[in-house]
């Protein structure tokens, strides 16, 4: 067992012993404290000295590794290493993944040592002088590979680019693909993009030959940034240089895009990898499907499922999940419901994220019994709860006026061990703020702060909500105030205000009947650079459908639609509410059927 000793002092930082009653075939290294210096221990206790060489030479040294169903394994490292895909060095990672054929990084007691050390945060140059001291052999370049994609898989990016970037400017070895790719991932993660730009020129200038990994993490940094034209720019890179985009490359784009909600530009993507005749996979359609859902458009989420099993790729729980998903967002129960069966009848386990799925979908549907029930039905399967079950059940109380049963599974969630979230509290916020209970909604804010998390723009939405539902306009509008500050104080929480903070305040005032406090409300949010969406619109309208200005209803109605925003259900409801004749009625009721015969889906297929 390796002893890790962190001794205070200013000058020894770091000590590991290890008891080498283990065998190993090469000296053992060991970190010392003695100001950050690594110093070559060679220990040969009794038990190392008694193996004989021939019993080492024949010794079988078998690897372990956790396969993609959890099931622990083992390998010969000596069998794995020729097969194609086994060995670490000059592969990289499969994009998605954790390694190649699903064998994660097995560390050595050296390596594990270094992961330790790398992971304290200790200064760079000091790892660095560190590093250096260490023999720079081959066992060595595994070991830091190693290390390397094992703070991948623990998301830790600063650490990957302290170590990487050893390699490349401080060693002696070369490095190969997967050092450019850890790289250009970490970089990109922390939406570092010139960064990443300049470690793919170093991979080229290196003449080492990027991978159609290099090219998904590339594509995937541009998304995540909102630099859509860059990502463009790497599939024209791919072509120039012979290489046809594969399924891979466009799955990441897919994914990048799917996270910056650019519906209409995945769907662009997906059709043109239709046209180049691009072999998509069972990721593709999953992709595609999310698109469609989060997009709201469930029935298009339908049609890909179908022309996924009509050519024979075979769905898996994912899929199923991302479906239930699309529907779930809609309240569409009975949709849901069907999927969900036919993922068992498919052989798919529910797992807790297609059970949240399903409990999603009656939290939509303003059902919160149904919810409760599928948590249960989730617990009697053996399946248990995570932090996204009580918060959706929290929810789902939410939305039907049950505060007090919203208020208990946030208390049952902090029972079992689990540390409520952001969302959390947000949720039960929203909860309190429908039912009026501002002196509640306060103690939450509280909490929440005293947690030491600091209030992100839902959580400041849903108490501007509060407020103006119990009519403490003042209230209200310092939060706005300091929100609109940047949060210099704490009240603002750093929180900035969206399109939806807006929604709030044109939706108050307008019910209120402070039509200007509510025009000059919508004024701010193009002010701020925001735009409004068909919920601004249709509180706007609403306020003057209170008082019968039907003139003026249908004049802010024809703003609406030369804005590019497509009415809903609520446009049509509030424009008949302003109605005050049957003349009206007839005019209203041509006005939505037109509407919806002109309507053309964003996402046809």
């Amino acid at each position: 067992m390796n002893t890790l000793t962190w001794l205070c002092s200013s000058f020894c930082r770091l000590s590991v012993e290890a008891h080498t009653y283990y065998w190993i075939a090469r000296p053992r290294w060991k970190l010392c404290a003695c100001r950050n210096v690594l110093q070559e221990t060679a220990l040969h206790d009794a038990e190392v000295n008694s193996y004989r060489h021939s019993e080492r030479k024949n010794r079988k040294r078998d690897g372990a590794y956790i396969d993609k169903d959890g099931v622990a394994r083992t390998f010969d490292r000596k069998k794995i290493s020729r097969k194609r895909g086994g060995a670490i060095k000059g592969r990289g990672w499969k994009y998605g993944s954790g390694f190649v054929d699903g064998v994660f990084p097995v560390l050595s007691p050296m390596a594990q040592d270094i992961l330790e050390f790398v992971q304290k945060g200790t200064d760079v140059t000091n790892i660095w002088e560190s590093l250096d001291k260490i023999p720079q052999a081959h066992d060595l370049w595994d070991d830091i590979v190693n290390v390397a994609v094992q703070l991948r898989l623990n998301r830790q990016w600063e650490p990957i680019i302290t170590v990487c970037e050893w390699i490349l400017y401080r060693s002696s070895f070369r490095p190969d693909i997967i050092c450019y790719n850890l790289l250009i991932d970490a970089y990109g993660q922390k939406r570092q993009l010139n960064k990443a730009e300049s470690i793919y020129m170093a991979l080229l200038e290196a003449h080492c030959v990027p991978t159609e990994d290099t090219y998904a993490l590339l594509l995937r940094a541009y998304c995540n940034s909102g630099q859509l034209h860059r990502a463009e720019g790497v599939i024209s890179e791919m072509q120039k240089n012979g290489l046809p985009p594969t399924a891979t490359v466009y799955n990441a784009y897919l994914d990048g895009l799917l996270k910056a909600r650019c519906s209409e530009k995945a769907v662009e993507v997906y059709q043109r990898m239709k046209k180049e005749r691009c072999r998509t996979n069972t990721e593709t359609y999953t992709l595609m499907i999310n698109v469609y859902g989060k997009a709201k458009q469930p029935m298009s989420s339908l049609k890909v499922f179908n022309e996924m099993k009509t050519i024979g790729c075979k769905p898996n729980i994912c899929t199923y999940t991302a479906l239930v998903n699309a529907f779930a967002r809609e309240g569409l129960c009975e949709k849901a419901e069907e999927v969900f069966e036919e993922m068992q009848q498919a052989g798919h386990e529910p797992d807790v994220y297609a059970y949240n799925a399903l409990m999603e979908a009656y939290s939509r549907a303003g059902l919160p019994q149904g919810a409760s029930e599928i948590f249960s039905l989730m617990e009697h399967m053996g399946c248990e709860p995570d932090r996204a079950s009580y918060n959706i059940l929290v929810d789902a109380y939410g939305r039907a006026g049950l505060h007090q049963e919203a208020e208990a599974a946030f208390q049952e969630l902090k029972q079992q061990g689990m540390r409520p979230t952001m969302k959390s509290h947000m949720l039960l916020l929203s909860a309190h703020a429908k039912s009026g209970n501002v002196a509640r909604c306060e103690e939450v804010m509280a909490q929440l702060h005293k947690s030491g998390l600091r209030p992100d723009t839902f959580a400041l939405n849903a108490m501007l909500n509060a407020y103006g539902r119990a009519g403490r306009l003042d209230d209200m509008e310092r939060l706005l105030g300091a929100m609109e500050r940047g949060g210099d104080d704490d009240a603002g929480g750093g929180a900035a205000p969206d399109t939806s903070t807006y929604n709030v305040l044109v939706n108050v005032y307008g019910r209120a009947g402070y039509l200007d406090r509510m025009e000059a409300a919508f004024r701010a949010l193009a002010a701020r650079g925001l735009a409004a969406d068909v919920v601004t619109w249709t509180s706007r309208i609403g306020a003057y459908a209170r008082k019968k200005e039907y003139g003026r209803c249908l004049e802010i109605f024809e703003e609406m639609v030369d804005a590019g925003c497509y009415p809903d259900a609520g446009t049509a409801k509030v424009l008949l509410a302003a109605c005050s004749d049957e003349r009206q009625v007839e005019q209203v009721t041509a006005i939505v059927r037109s509407m919806h015969k002109d309507a053309k889906t964003l996402f046809a297929l």
